[in-house]
């Protein structure tokens, strides 16, 4: 029976296993966002919320905490000056795993994992919800634009300096006489 058992193997030793873990934590605060199998993906959830709660009582101790399991020390910083403060009084949840399919090959059930407030789908969503309120009311600014164009003072328009393009027109005369000039640049 597997009473009281935690975690996964992950089919490697314990120090493998630490290191994995590690790392998929650094990728992660590095890239926002990483795709893996979805065992590790589960595993590493475990293994990072912890690590982000204790990032938010930012004190020494905790930076060197931090940094025992984070191998790179940008990302350390990025923590705690970026991540942190963006994810504020969230209690918990600060990860994503969302599931992707098998992979070709071994079959692995793949996901991404991904930290829930740097996700640019979600942010879409909430901005595009504002729009569909707006459209709506087409009707109403289409006839307020006039309007607003009428209000133009004279002082804020300034002379533009126009400047005319001549667009050179193709004809048998300009190609023939293009051809002369290179055959004259061989011929030098």
């Amino acid at each position: 029976m597997r009473h009281g058992v935690k975690g996964r193997k992950l089919g490697r030793t314990s120090s493998h296993r630490k290191a994995t873990l590690e790392a998929l934590a650094t990728s992660l605060f590095k890239h926002k966002k990483i795709k893996t199998t979805l065992a590790k993906a589960k595993t590493a959830k475990t293994f990072i919320e912890p690590l982000i709660t204790k990032a938010k009582n930012d004190s020494v101790h905790a930076r060197r905490l931090i940094a025992s399991q984070i191998n790179e020390r940008k990302v350390v910083q990025e923590l705690f000056n970026v991540i942190v403060p963006k994810i504020g009084d969230r209690p918990g949840g600060y990860l994503r795993v969302v599931k992707l399919g098998q992979r070709f090959g071994d079959a692995a059930q793949m996901a991404i994992l991904e930290l829930v407030d740097f996700n640019d789908v979600a942010s879409k969503k909430k901005e595009s919800a504002p729009k569909a309120k707006a459209k709506a009311e087409p009707k109403q600014k289409a006839e307020a634009k006039p309007k607003a164009a009428a209000k133009v003072k004279e002082e804020d328009v300034q002379d533009a300096n126009v400047i005319e393009e001549t667009a050179e027109v193709k004809t048998d005369e300009n190609i023939e006489e293009k051809k002369e000039d290179s055959a004259e640049k061989e011929n030098k």
